[in-house]
C-alpha cells in the first residue's frame, strides 16, 4: 500500500493507494475520523458490488452503519438526490461528528461529499472511490458539487476528507469504456505537470484488459502527489489550483451541452486536445507540444475534437465557473509540465473555440 500525506490549511488526511483494501475501510475510518454512526452513499452500479464488504467492515470497526443507493450517472447529482441523501442522514441521527462513507465513482464521491459538507453544516466524509477517475482527481482536494441546469457543478463547498481509501482491484470490475474515460484524467495530469509521467502512459497505455493492478497503482498514486502538490499550496483555487482545470474550460462545455451523455474525462480528453490545437494556432503552444497531446489522447481510443457547434460551446462556456465577469480563465500548456492560467476575453474566447473546433 502507497501512502501519501495530504497537507491543506483545513485538513491533513492520507490517501491510501494499494489492491484490495476495502475490508480494511473500517479501521482506516476509524483511525481517522473516530464517531458513532457511518452513512454509505453508494449507487446501483456499485452497491452490488462492494457495499455489502464496505458496510461489514465498518461494522467491525464498531460503527452503527447504513446504506443509502442512489441512481448511477451525472442525471443523479442534483438537488433532489442532495436532498434526499441529506434526509436520510437524519434519519440515521447522525451529528456532526459521525461519517458519510462516499463509495463510487466521481458523482459519488461529489454528491455525497457536499451533503456532508452541508448537514449540520458539516460532518465529516471518507472517500472511497471505485473508478480511476475518482481515484486520479475527485476524491482528493475536497471539492465537493452538485449540477444546475445551467451547468456543471455550480452548486457545491470545499470540504476536504478525513482519509481517501483507493483500491485499485476495484478496476478489475470496469469495462474498457469506462477505464478509457477515466484516462482523459490521467492524461491531464501528465500534461501538466510530469513528462516522465507521458512518457510512460503513452509509450504503454494503461486502459488495456485485463488490469494490472501494480502498475496502475504506481500511476494512481503519482496522480495524487501531482494534484496534492497542487492543492496543498492553493486549497479554494484562488491561483495555482486553477491549472487543474487544464482541458475543463472546453471538456465541461461538451459535457454540459451533450447533456451529460459523454463520460467525464472523455469530454476533458477532448477539451484539452481542442485548447492545444487552438492555443497552438494562436502561437501559444508549441505546435509539436499541441500534436504530442494529441497523439497520446488518440492511442486511448478517446475523442480529440468535439462534434457541436462553437456557438452552442461558448454558450455553455458562459455559464461555467471558470467565468470572471467578461473573461474566462483558460489554461494554456507552454511545454508537457509547463503551463499557465490566462484569461481571454469573451470575444477572444469565442474567437478560440472557432480554432478549437476548426472553423477558422
Amino acid at each position: 500500500m502507497r501512502d501519501i500525506r495530504v497537507s491543506t490549511p483545513s485538513r491533513a488526511y492520507d490517501v491510501h493507494v494499494g489492491t484490495d483494501l476495502l475490508a480494511g475501510v473500517g479501521s482506516m475510518v476509524r483511525e481517522a475520523a473516530g464517531g458513532h454512526v457511518v452513512s454509505v452513499i453508494t449507487d446501483d452500479n456499485v452497491a452490488p458490488l462492494y457495499a455489502d464488504e464496505v458496510c461489514a467492515s465498518l461494522e467491525r470497526a464498531g460503527y452503527d452503519t447504513y446504506c443509502g443507493v442512489i441512481a448511477a450517472g451525472e442525471r443523479s447529482k442534483n438537488y433532489h438526490t442532495w436532498s434526499t441523501v441529506c434526509e436520510g442522514l437524519a434519519q440515521a441521527h447522525m451529528t456532526r461528528d459521525d461519517v458519510v462513507v462516499a463509495l463510487g465513482g466521481g458523482v459519488v464521491g461529489d454528491l455525497a461529499g457536499f451533503a456532508a459538507a452541508s448537514y449540520m453544516r458539516g460532518c465529516q466524509v471518507a472517500q472511497v472511490p471505485t473508478s480511476l477517475l475518482a481515484m486520479v482527481d475527485s476524491s482528493v482536494g475536497g471539492k465537493t458539487a452538485i449540477d444546475l441546469e445551467a451547468g456543471k457543478n455550480l452548486v457545491g463547498a470545499f470540504l476536504q476528507p478525513s482519509v481517501v481509501v483507493a483500491d485499485v482491484g476495484c478496476l478489475r470490475t470496469l469495462s474498457r469504456e469506462l477505464l478509457t474515460d477515466s484516462c482523459g484524467e490521467v492524461i491531464k495530469h501528465a500534461v501538466l505537470a510530469d513528462a516522465d509521467l507521458l512518457d510512460d502512459i503513452a509509450s504503454v497505455p494503461v486502459n488495456g484488459l485485463p488490469v494490472d493492478p501494480e502498475r496502475l497503482e504506481r500511476v494512481v498514486a503519482r496522480n495524487v502527489e501531482i494534484k496534492r502538490d497542487v492543492v496543498d499550496a492553493d486549497e479554494t483555487e484562488r491561483g495555482r489550483r486553477q491549472t487543474l482545470n487544464l482541458g475543463h474550460t472546453i471538456g465541461h462545455a461538451i459535457e454540459s451541452a451533450s447533456g451529460y451523455s459523454l463520460g467525464h474525462g472523455t469530454c476533458v480528453a477532448a477539451g484539452l486536445c481542442m485548447v492545444t490545437r487552438a492555443t497552438a494556432a494562436l502561437g501559444l503552444t508549441p505546435a509539436r507540444v499541441a500534436e504530442r497531446v494529441c497523439e497520446t489522447v488518440a492511442s486511448y481510443g478517446l475523442p480529440t475534437t468535439s462534434d457541436l457547434p462553437a456557438d452552442v460551446l461558448f454558450e455553455a462556456a458562459c455559464s461555467d465557473k471558470k467565468r470572471h465577469g467578461d473573461a474566462i480563465n483558460v489554461v494554456v500548456v507552454r511545454d508537457i509540465g509547463e503551463v499557465e492560467v490566462r484569461p481571454f476575453s469573451l470575444d477572444e474566447f469565442r474567437s478560440l473555440l472557432d480554432l478549437a473546433c476548426g472553423r477558422a
